[in-house]
């Protein structure tokens, strides 16, 4: 039984009347989620209006910053309490008296399902209104599949539910998902006002579900359609996107009450998949990351202005993050022909976007009157943060930080972006330590959402915390992350990789893998990112790596052979598939595999086939043991830590949940019995990991392990 939650008042729900009109006011901080006293109270109140004679219209009102913000997600998987949303909406929309919906912030998921059953809708210009449960792998489950699309019309709500957007106040009355502008940002007043003017009018009742939105039946059958044939190439095997569409047919072809009930039987096959666990653990792992030791400990330092060194493709990436954060940043190059190159990598970005129609010149000039370049150190004396993003060589970066150690004013947070050099040493290197700490970002980096932060030995709490909240400013997600050699999503990548390399000398071309990892769910496939991000990158780190290699391990080296070629991917238009004219999409290349082949032959391999689900089964393997490696020694804290790495900076399928989330839905003991049966062959490469074992002598799993610290 859900608790009450605390509010202003006794009660989640309020209602008095304001002459002849009952307020029903929703308090339920902080978002007014539809638990199971709220739903009480608004049921309540809709009987209360209908048993005073005295009650002439009721007013649907949130407190705080929002209408209401969805459904209690915490509640989902528990038995249902009564009344569940459906009944509630239905008796509010089968009130005798007039009922207005006056919405201000979120009106979303259940909070519109709410509004819908409403019999007129206002908004305030704050107003955001949307149907977001694809996101969670549900689908409205309280009417909105029958309502929306009888309200708007197919089109538009289908697009509204597929996409989980949410569309602001203009939108909402133009779509006629509301009936009116409220002025000003009081939706209380607003309210009160439109309802009194209904009673004065003796506007009728007018339900939502006897609206006309599906009068023209042609044209609703043909969007739905267009719908389930859009879907069916981007859902990527996808559960609940269909789900929507086939309650939303119901709608075209059945009464509203037998589309309320498929609409429910749907809405419990979701809830029932697997997919809906990997979002939800998605959701909330999201949140959950933003808690770190530090961020409990210290305080964050100013963020004013920033410090770039470095004007390559990551460095001008990082910048216009900041810059589009409302930054004043400060970029320092070499010389002036690196300054006018770095300062063209960002005008770059800001022109594709005047191009597309997405910002005017006028705001690009704005942005721009922001960044300033030098060659001098000394232009970063009063900047709060600097991010150095230059050459991936530990000398290199000394000299760098040297120079920041002299020039930057006392406080000053120093950051450096390497994805593999131990930031240890870079601290140990200068008079400051306290104020060093890693800020790992992925490329496109005004682009890409993860940011890592690499927690060095000597750093001081408040820049950890600072290291949060420049996160926050940039629209990032956060992961903290100890320091070892890639941290924690590329120290990861290296191993599953090398699992993939091994699969491919031993049979299966990088073409199937690549494939059967695109149909478990990722964008792309791990020989397609290798093109996308430069086979040079990895060159050089397995270059730096050789002379400390195990000579017992296994190295396979087809990549080393491609690289040789000069063939590093997309920017050379080959690496593992053929790009031509610059071509994005790779065609399979016949040359490549002649390499493949050629390196079995001297290796002695004779290769085999490999299905499609063992190919997953060593690729995920490899994945989950040095992700458990990763927790086991304190890199990351928590499992979900490496599932939102993955999730935000690997393409992860967030349907999974992560890595450790799918190794929890696989079985532990499932997983450790695939690494056993692969160590017969390769004892040095598949050893399990001291976590698994443990986790799963203990009978435990590694959501065990996410409770905050």
């Amino acid at each position: 039984m859900a608790t009450t939650p605390t509010s202003s008042t006794s009660e989640p729900v309020t209602f008095q009347r304001d002459a002849d009109v009952l307020v029903v006011t929703i308090d339920n901080p902080p978002v007014n989620a539809l638990g199971v006293d709220v739903r009480r109270g608004l049921a309540a109140a809709i009987d209360a209006a209908e048993a005073d004679g005295g009650v002439a219209a009721v007013l649907i009102v949130g407190a705080g910053r929002n209408f209401i913000a969805g459904a209690d997600i915490r509640e989902f998987g528990k038995t249902p309490q009564p009344p569940s949303l459906p009944e509630v909406c239905a008796r509010i929309e089968n009130c005798s008296k007039p009922v207005v919906a006056a919405i201000h912030g979120a009106a979303l998921g259940g909070g519109l399902e709410i509004a819908l059953s409403a019999h007129y809708r206002l908004a305030v210009a704050s107003a955001k209104l949307g149907l977001p449960e694809v996101q969670l792998g549900l689908l409205p489950g309280s009417g909105g599949t029958q309502r929306a699309p009888r309200l708007i019309g197919v089109k538009p709500a289908l697009e509204l539910m597929l996409s989980g957007r949410h569309a602001g106040a203009k939108e909402a009355l133009s779509l006629g998902l509301v009936d009116r502008l409220g002025e000003g940002t009081e939706a209380l007043p607003q309210g009160l006002a439109y309802a009194k003017e209904l009673v004065a009018a003796k506007a009728p009742v007018r339900r939502t579900r006897d609206a006309q939105g599906l009068a023209d039946a042609e044209a609703s059958r043909a969007a739905l359609e267009a719908a389930r044939a859009d879907t069916a190439k981007k859902s990527r095997g996808l559960f609940s996107p269909m789900k929507i569409i086939e309650a939303v047919e119901a709608a075209l072809t059945q009464p509203f009450d037998e589309g309320m009930a498929l609409e429910r039987k749907l809405f419990l096959q979701c809830i029932d998949s697997p997919q809906r666990a990997g979002l939800i653990h998605a959701f909330f792992a999201e949140r959950e990351v933003l808690k770190a030791p530090e961020t409990k400990a210290g305080k964050p330092r100013p963020l004013d202005a920033a410090g770039i060194v470095g004007g390559g493709t990551m460095g001008a990436g990082i910048a216009v993050a900041m810059l589009d954060a409302g930054m004043p940043v400060t970029m320092i190059e070499r010389d002036e022909p690196s300054l006018a190159r770095g300062r063209a990598h960002v005008e770059k970005v800001y022109d594709g976007l005047i191009q597309k129609g997405r910002m005017t010149a006028e705001a690009k000039a704005a942005v721009m009157a922001r960044f300033s370049g030098s060659t001098s150190y000394d232009a970063l004396a009063k900047v709060d943060i600097v991010v150095e993003a230059v050459f991936e060589e530990m000398g290199v970066k000394k000299a760098v930080f040297a120079e920041l150690d002299r020039v930057c004013k006392p406080g000053a947070v120093l950051a450096t972006n390497t994805s593999y050099l131990d930031i240890d040493e870079i601290a140990a290197s200068i008079s400051r330590p306290a104020d060093v700490v890693g800020l790992h970002f992925f490329s496109p980096a005004n682009i890409m959402k993860l940011l890592e932060i690499v927690v060095p030995a000597k750093v001081s709490a408040d820049v950890v915390a600072t290291g949060f909240e420049l996160a926050k400013k940039l629209r990032k997600v956060p992961v903290r992350a100890g320091v070892c050699d890639g941290f924690i999503g590329n120290r990861i990548l290296a191993v599953y990789r090398q699992a993939a390399d091994h699969m491919m000398e031993d049979g299966a071309s990088p073409y199937q893998i690549d494939k059967a990892v695109r149909d478990f769910g990722y964008p792309m496939g791990p020989f397609q990112v290798s093109d996308l991000a430069g086979g040079d990158i990895g060159w050089a780190t397995r270059k730096r790596k050789a002379a400390t290699r195990d000579p017992k391990a296994r190295y396979v080296q087809v990549a080393d052979r491609i690289c040789e070629r000069g063939w590093f991917g997309q920017k050379t238009q080959r690496g593992y598939y053929l790009y031509p004219e610059g071509a994005r999409a790779g065609k399979e290349d016949p040359e490549v595999l002649a390499i493949i082949d050629a390196e079995r032959q001297r290796a002695g391999i004779t290769p085999r086939s490999f299905t499609d689900d063992e190919i997953m089964r060593r690729y995920m393997a490899a994945m989950i043991n040095e992700g458990a490696n990763v927790v086991h020694q304190r890199i990351a804290l928590r499992p979900l830590d490496v599932d939102v790495t993955f999730l935000y900076g690997y393409g992860f399928p967030r349907h999974r949940g992560g890595p450790m989330k799918y190794a929890d839905t696989v079985g532990l003991a499932n997983v450790l019995a695939d690494i056993r049966e692969f160590a017969k062959q390769d004892p040095l490469f598949w050893k399990p990991s001291p976590l698994l074992v443990e986790l799963v002598e203990r009978g435990a799993d590694f959501a065990s392990l996410n409770q905050s610290e």
